[in-house]
């Protein structure tokens, strides 16, 4: 699996109990297992949820699902 799709895979499972839609950034970061601290890794690559946010802007919200979210992060760092 790519580095891209490690990530996206971990953010979609991270969000799974997630009640959608999600209207803002901390609401977004409150959806995560561990906030802000929520870590994904694929290989040496490592990215916390509060780094993640910072790539999403107020235009990006609404989010109606975990897929939406993962695929605007992972796109937006360049994986």
């Amino acid at each position: 699996m790519s580095v891209r799709e490690t990530i996206k895979s971990q953010i979609i499972q991270a969000l799974q109990g997630a009640t959608f839609p999600i209207s803002s950034p901390e609401e977004l970061l409150a959806a995560f297992p561990e906030g802000p601290d929520t870590t994904c890794r694929a290989g040496e690559i490592e990215v916390t949820a509060g780094e993640a946010g910072k790539l999403l802007t107020a235009d990006d919200f609404p989010f109606n699902s975990a897929e939406e979210v993962a695929e605007t992060i992972v796109s937006r760092a360049g994986f």
